[in-house]
C-alpha cells in the first residue's frame, strides 16, 4: 500500500510496519526496494502517532465531561 492509497487503519499500520522489518531482520528486502520500505515505514510510524495523539485528545475531553 502507498500513501497515496487509503490511509490505513493503526493496526493495519502496525501489522505492515511488522511485515517490512521482519524482511528486513531477514534480509528478505531487495536492495533497489529497500529505500522505498524505510519511507513506507516512517510515514506509518508517523500515521500511528497521529493516532494515538487523537486518541489520546478524545479520551481526554471525554474524562473532562465524565467529572
Amino acid at each position: 500500500m502507498t500513501s497515496t492509497k487509503k490511509k490505513p487503519t493503526y493496526n493495519e499500520a502496525i501489522e505492515e510496519i511488522e511485515t517490512i522489518l521482519y524482511q528486513m531482520e531477514n534480509e528478505e528486502l531487495d536492495v533497489d526496494i529497500l529505500s522505498e520500505n524505510v519511507k513506507r515505514v516512517s510515514f506509518l510510524v508517523n500515521h500511528c502517532r497521529e493516532k494515538l495523539l487523537k486518541t489520546k485528545e478524545d479520551v481526554e475531553n471525554v474524562l473532562k465531561n465524565i467529572s
